[in-house]
């Protein structure tokens, strides 16, 4: 008889604990019972504010939980409980924030983190009753424990406050607490969410406040806690810069990849797939990475990039100079040592250019040997400026002309981008200046050679190209190859005809490299940012130069060769050549025995990051983790092959990724199903014929290690669903039709009426063919099988398959009435109950809801009531009753489920 104030306060006045426990666990329940009083609810928030006073902590433990509710209800009712949650119930949540019990605090931490998260603190709130707290709790003096817990509250709080609260209250305590030298705990609690702090303050605050932090705590001497910073690097490296990335960070990461504890180098390489897609630039995602150039322009459609060269504020270069087309700047072929080895066959002069380069630098021939002639022609004219890369600087409109026309060609769109250089031109005597082109070297500086010599040497090697490449003509790639160097040479020889002309004007040609009277004129070269050294889809055929007396070529990659291939100037090398490392063996042993799957895991996000083009710095990789032993090492690569296909783009997918997608359909089911999950996103991506050849493979899905393994069917009727768009009708009825009417018998029904669905959409398009003869016959056949099945379940899928036709206007209701309808309507006879009343529920719910049978007075509706009403006059109750009414539920799967079939 007790009103709900009076029971609350006998039981909360008891000497039992476990009525007091009751009490603080009905506390929502009594303030429900009395919200309609605004004084009784003041009451028990004034109660609940005597409970917390409770000695025993299981009853301020109890009542911790039940704060957030209380919260929500009081903000859903603060018309009538106006500041009810800020003046009664946050202050017991701070208070114990610092309670003697571990439980207590444990629960008080939980609700302060939701009732944040659910945004019932108001701001001012956080920054006059929360975070005073917090900062008191962390202060030198404060409890161990308690110091550690309200650091990492401290942290998880910071990203549901926002960033100036964070920035002016949290963000200096956090740093005293980065450096806190008696409690490690400390430490590795900031350390495994300084990332989190980071991606809140943002850039400016990160590299100014925390990046000094940060390097000490990667330094720390304990292993936690440099292992905590390795699994945090990712969003650090989020918040910065790219140079502070690319200087600072890189070096720091390959610390703690080398660390002294396996721990930390477990955790390090685990993070370094994502650290290195840190370095992808968005704005030209899966074709040229390079976030730190100042400016570019586009040079193509698919959105290769020209970068803007800088040059000395003495030497003027209008923007009419530069060349509008772009095929005038493509690059045939990156021929490793040219320009080494002619240099080393040459003596310096006193004009020469003199070239130092970096280690990492490569090699790039202008597209064809008239820009190198066409400067030579211009080198005894002091007023002109040439350069190697801009050719049309310095030459008079026709030369120009004849660039277009000899030189135009397709190459330029799909090549590797033209990489940026830094040049560095200094004018010694006042007279016009030459750029050379780049080449690999480690020599501080060498000279340009003659260019008669460079001139038949050009054309030498052209044709011998040409000649490797005549039998492989028939690939796109390599006619187009073909057609550049055909244009090269032809230019070449016209450039060998004009040298002949001024041959009497010439002196010391093989000394000296043609420009005497040029000052000197040097490339410089970040010596971090390596330049590509291949082509993508290079044939074999073509060959390197790397012979310093004869030039003479070679298909094969020398070790010093193979070794550069694996360079590129996306990220760090150093970087890159660690993530290549995790798929040696010896790895395994030393670091951690998934780090094969950790690098198959990232490949993809890497790959992106490198962007199509370094693709050749990845794919031995990748071909190793396709054949590792572990079979969740190829089912990670089987489940993000189709990404893989999206970032390289059609031909690379079918020169590298088929072979291995190939490989996978006959793994184990483990793999397989990766691949089959993901089967219409990768075969979209090939060509038509090459698709076609997996029309043979789709049989080989049915059977599997475990017959029990019903999913793995499911999963491939979902996937010839969405693969009949990618074929011809005529494919469709040969390939996929056979596939589909046995997944329509299949002993699971789950499988089953996937396959329902999948026939039924077969129907609609090839109805939908011209002319529709498959889809009749695919009907007919129907019909024979399912129709006049002699098992009911046969008879029961062909009712199914009708329903489903119907519920998706996969046919005009005019031609399901002609070629469907009779043969269902035949079933209303069929001796097995569950027949009927499937055939009841189809016909009452579904097909009468049509509009052509609710308005049209045809034969067809008369024969569907007659139908109808002979089902209601049915012996078996269930099917009278489904005919008679129109229960709510229409959805075959629903209607699947009530009804009587068996699960397998």
């Amino acid at each position: 008889m007790l009103t709900p104030l009076g029971r609350l306060d006998k039981y909360a006045a008891s000497e039992n604990v476990f009525n007091r426990q009751m009490v603080a666990r009905s506390l929502l329940d009594t303030l429900r019972e009395v919200c309609d009083d605004e004084r009784d609810c003041i009451a028990v928030l004034e109660r609940i504010s005597r409970l917390a006073d409770d000695s025993e902590p299981t009853v301020r433990a109890e009542l911790m939980e039940q704060v957030p509710h209380i919260a929500l209800f009081c903000q859903e009712n603060r018309p009538s409980i106006p500041y009810a949650f800020s003046k009664y119930l946050l202050p017991i949540v701070v208070r114990y924030l610092a309670d003697q019990n571990n439980q207590v605090r444990k629960t008080s931490q939980a609700a302060l983190l939701a009732l944040l998260e659910q945004e019932l603190i108001e701001r001012f709130d956080v920054e006059t009753k929360v975070c005073p707290v917090l900062i008191e709790l962390t202060a030198p003096d404060s409890n161990d424990d308690v110091k550690t817990e309200a650091v990492a509250i401290m942290c998880k709080m910071a990203p549901m406050v926002g960033k100036d609260i964070t920035e002016r209250l949290i963000l200096p305590r956090f740093c005293e607490m980065c450096c806190d030298c008696r409690m490690f705990h400390v430490r590795k609690v900031c350390a495994a969410n300084f990332g989190d702090i980071c991606s809140v303050v943002g850039q400016q605050a990160t590299e100014e406040m925390l990046l000094p932090r940060f390097f000490q705590l990667c330094s720390d001497n304990v292993w936690g806690v440099r292992k905590a910073c390795a699994e945090c690097f990712m969003a650090v490296s989020c918040a910065t810069c790219q140079e502070i990335r690319r200087t600072k960070l890189s070096a720091l990461f390959i610390n703690l990849i080398s660390d002294p504890s396996r721990w930390v180098r477990q955790a390090a390489f685990q993070s370094l797939g994502p650290f290195i897609s840190t370095f992808a630039n968005p704005s030209s995602s899966g074709q040229y990475f390079k976030e730190e150039s100042k400016s570019s322009e586009d040079t193509s459609e698919d959105k290769n990039r020209i970068r803007d060269q800088e040059v000395p504020e003495d030497v003027q270069i209008s923007p009419e100079d530069v060349p509008s087309d772009p095929s005038i700047n493509n690059t045939i072929i990156k021929l490793e040592n040219m320009v080494e080895d002619y240099a080393e066959t040459s003596r310096k002069s006193p004009g020469e250019i003199s070239v130092p380069m970096d280690r990492s630098l490569l090699c790039t021939l202008s597209s064809d040997s008239h820009q190198e002639a066409a400067c030579n022609e211009k080198d005894k004219k002091p007023d002109n400026y040439k350069s190697t890369l801009w050719p049309e600087i310095g030459t008079s409109s026709q030369d120009s002309a004849l660039l277009d026309q000899e030189l135009y060609n397709s190459f330029h769109f799909w090549r590797t981008p033209l990489p940026e250089i830094d040049l560095d031109i200094e004018l010694e005597q006042g007279s016009g200046n030459k750029l050379s082109p780049e080449r690999p070297e480690e020599t501080p500086e060498v000279t340009m050679p003659s260019s008669s010599n460079i001139t038949m040497a050009t054309r030498k090697e052209l044709e011998e190209m040409l000649e490797n490449l005549e039998p492989h003509v028939d690939d796109p790639d390599v006619k187009a190859q073909v057609d550049v160097l055909s244009a090269a040479l032809r230019a070449s020889s016209l450039d060998a005809r004009e040298e002949a002309s001024d041959a009497g004007k010439r002196s010391n040609v093989q000394d000296e490299l043609g420009v005497s009277e040029l000052p000197n004129c040097k490339i410089n070269h970040d010596a971090s940012v390596p330049l590509i050294n291949n082509v993508e889809n290079m044939d074999s055929t073509l060959c390197y130069i790397h012979n310093d007396s004869d030039l003479s070529t070679n298909s094969s990659f020398s070790p010093d060769e193979e070794r550069r291939s694996k360079i590129q100037d996306v990220v760090p090398q150093a970087l890159l050549d660690q993530y290549l490392s995790m798929t040696d063996p010896s790895r395994a042993q030393t670091v951690d025995t998934e780090i094969a799957k950790h690098c198959a895991y990232s490949l993809p996000g890497v790959a992106l990051t490198l962007g199509r083009q370094n693709w050749h710095c990845l794919r031995e990789t990748y071909e190793t983790l396709a054949s590792d032993m572990q079979w969740k090492v190829r089912r990670t690569l089987a489940f993000s092959i189709h990404e893989l296909a999206i970032i390289l783009g059609d031909q690379l997918t079918a020169a590298d990724l088929v072979p291995i997608f190939n490989g996978f359909l006959k793994d184990l089911d483990e793999v397989r199903i990766g691949v089959l999950k993901h089967l219409h996103d990768f075969l979209k991506l090939l060509h038509i014929d090459k698709r076609r050849e997996y029309l043979y493979q789709l049989q080989e899905f049915l059977v599997t290690d475990n017959s029990r393994n019903w999913r793995f069917r499911a999963e491939l009727a979902e996937q010839l669903i969405l693969l009949l768009e990618l074929y011809s009708p005529r494919d469709v009825y040969d390939y996929l039709r056979p596939i589909a009417l046995n997944l329509c018998a299949d002993k699971v029904s789950s499988v089953r009426w996937i396959s329902y669905k999948l026939v039924s959409e077969m129907v609609k398009k090839l109805h939908m063919a011209t002319p529709p003869t498959f889809g009749v016959d695919l009907i007919n056949e129907l019909v024979e099988n399912f129709g006049r099945c002699p098992k009911w379940s046969g008879r029961q899928a062909f009712v199914f398959v009708c329903q489903t036709v119907i519920e998706d206007d996969c046919l005009p209701m005019d031609q399901f009435a002609v070629h469907l309808m009779p043969h269902l309507l035949t079933l209303a006879n069929d001796r097995v109950p569950n027949v009927r009343v499937l055939l009841a529920k189809t016909l009452r719910q579904t097909l009468l809801e049509k509009e052509y049978f609710l308005t049209s007075a045809s034969c067809h509706q008369e024969a569907v009531e007659q139908t109808v009403m002979a089902l209601q006059m049915d012996r078996d109750s269930d099917v009278k009753y489904f005919a008679s009414i129109h229960p709510a539920s229409t959805k075959i799967s629903e209607d699947a489920m009530s009804t009587a079939s068996s699960t397998y």
